[in-house]
């Protein structure tokens, strides 16, 4: 519940503090005395985002501060421990407004973001406005409050899980079948240039082999002819190197008899002549090896031609062409697995598809269980505010589909990220209306009915702890407003409720009140607010409800007997 909360320096608030109590609570005063911009506080402290122009004029800042009492079993207490935040005191929120429009908020003296702040907050306290009615007038929260009323929530997000496996899931298999598609298309080819390759029988820098034999054949001629005239030379044409060597050799060794020297030279001359003769040897076999046949250039052109061809095709260089046939290889047997993939993908998304409806099935059924029960409920309500002629309905919608990319029922309901409903609650206030969206009812009297009659239903399953109502008595009087005070009472037996009314008939059945006015000292505007704890504070803020400014002593003696009234009646 909310305690304590303070104000400083927003709109034309100086410094307030207000100490509230559980039960009944009403904030009454003067229009423009700024018992909305107390609520307005309220939302920031919930969550709002902020704006510059709320900080007080001359001001640097506002600041904000509001302690909530709560239970130690509660989805706050369990969100604080999370984040390692102490919350055995309770929960103290603050935030700081600078007049250039930036904020800083604590969660219990620790600097802390909005969306945590959202997230702790979210059942703590709910706000109601004749135009900002915590979502019960936007079709799109429709569904969202039907399931807290029928405690669906949990199977609701069960639902939601398996969606979002199935998204992406579905978004893969196609992908992966796009792909195959691709491959299958592009199978013979890749087949036709991994066999061009293969067939080549290329191996590592054959393309340089080939060029330096091509080289050998195109001189193989001349080579030829260079080999055997040095063979000529050398040993076989009468008087040869080899001849003329011999014979000098010999006359040498004759001489080398007498002079020893020469005996010397003679002998390395023999190991020249013995040279002389390997090297003819070599020359003689290397000529045996030329190869002269035109057919072998040939086939070496040829050769080559195909390799440069393949190099031309598959990247340039022969190391490119191997890495291209590992690709293409590794494309044909990647299409083997993908197809394994798929249909391990594809069981998957049986199983999911198969629980998604069950689970989808269910979750419709119940909420349309739940859904009659709300109208009746509703209905019963609407009569306590004197709107007992009053039509209220949730209706139920779903999207058929025929497309097979959709998530189906068998009978081809379109299954979303909430199921297959769609949901809108419809009202005729009057007899012989049609049933209308709730957004579509102009009466801001009986919008504000609608929206307590339907908070009077929801908060018996709503955990929410403070109950916040602002101009709920617009487009009302008389009879009327005694069922809306005491239907709000009603309320307060399980919930803390606020109420700023201007209508004594509601404010008589609170427990605490509260008189905010507006003084103007020393040309500046200041917002004050009084706890009327006396009867006789009460009796006189009761009497200028009723009469004005103008108090009597018979709008004194009114207000009494309102106040005397407010304890008898048995409530419904």
């Amino acid at each position: 519940m909310l305690s304590t909360l303070n104000i400083k320096n927003f709109a034309i608030i100086d410094d307030i503090q207000i100490s509230f109590k559980n039960g009944f609570s009403v904030l009454t005063g003067e229009t423009g005395a700024g018992k909305s911009i107390i609520l307005e506080a309220v939302n920031l402290l919930l969550g709002s985002r902020v704006s510059a122009d709320l900080v007080r004029s001359g001001c640097k800042s506002a600041e904000l501060e509001a302690f909530f009492e709560i239970d130690e079993h509660s989805n706050a207490v369990k969100i604080l421990e999370n984040q390692g935040i102490e919350n055995s005191n309770g929960l103290i929120i603050r935030r700081i407004i600078t007049s250039s429009g930036r904020s800083r908020l604590f969660i219990n003296s620790r600097q802390s973001t909005l969306e945590l702040l959202k997230q702790v907050t979210q059942n703590l306290a709910g706000i109601s406005s004749q135009h900002a009615h915590q979502g019960l007038l936007k079709e799109d929260n429709h569904l969202d409050i039907l399931d807290e009323f029928a405690n669906t929530i949990d199977l609701k997000n069960e639902v939601k899980g398996i969606y979002q496996k199935i998204i992406p899931l579905k978004k893969k298999i196609k992908e992966l079948n796009q792909d195959l598609e691709q491959q299958k298309k592009e199978k013979d080819f890749l087949q036709f240039q991994i066999d061009e390759i293969s067939d080549a029988a290329i191996h590592p820098k054959e393309d340089k082999e080939l060029e330096k034999k091509r080289q050998s054949l195109v001189n193989a001629a001349k080579t030829f002819e260079t080999v055997n005239a040095g063979m000529h030379e050398i040993y076989d044409k009468e008087g040869s190197i080899i001849e003329k060597l011999s014979s000098l050799r010999n006359n040498l060794e004759k001489a080398g008899i007498t002079e020893e020297g020469l005996e010397k030279i003679a002998e390395q001359l023999s190991s020249t002549l013995f040279d002389l003769q390997d090297i003819a040897q070599g020359l003689r076999d290397f000529s045996s090896c030329i190869d002269l046949d035109p057919a072998s250039l040939e086939h070496t052109d040829q050769r080559l031609d195909l390799i440069s061809r393949l190099k031309r095709k598959y990247g340039g260089s022969l190391e490119a062409v191997f890495s291209e046939y590992e690709i293409m290889e590794n494309k044909l047997s990647t299409a083997a697995r993908m197809g394994n993939q798929i249909k391990t993908l594809e069981k998957d998304m049986q199983d999911f598809s198969k629980q998604i409806v069950q689970k989808a099935e269910k979750l419709s059924g119940l909420r349309k269980t739940a859904g009659e029960k709300l109208s009746v409920l509703a209905r019963k309500e609407l009569n306590a505010l004197e709107m007992g002629k009053a039509k209220f309905e949730v209706a139920f919608n779903f999207q058929t589909t025929k497309d097979s990319n959709d998530i189906a029922t068998s009978d081809r309901k379109k299954i979303g990220p909430d199921g297959v409903d769609r949901v809108s609650f419809l009202m005729s206030p009057n007899p012989g209306e049609a049933l209308k969206p709730l957004v579509k009812i102009a009466s801001g009297g009986e919008l504000s009915r609608i929206v307590l009659a339907l908070k009077a239903v929801l908060s018996k399953n709503n955990s929410l702890e403070t109950l916040i109502f602002d101009e709920v008595d617009s487009g009302i009087g008389g009879a009327t407003s005694e069922k809306v005070g005491l239907k709000l009472k009603q309320l307060s037996q399980k919930h803390q409720v606020i109420c700023i009314t201007h209508l004594a008939q509601i404010a008589k059945y609170a427990v605490n009140q509260f008189r905010i006015s507006k003084d103007v000292m020393n040309d500046r505007t200041f917002t004050t607010i009084v706890p009327l704890d006396t009867p006789d504070q009460r009796v006189e803020e009761i009497a200028r409800m009723i009469g004005g400014k103008d108090i009597t002593q018979a709008t004194l003696t009114h207000a009494r007997e309102l106040l005397e009234q407010s304890a008898e009646p048995e409530l419904s």
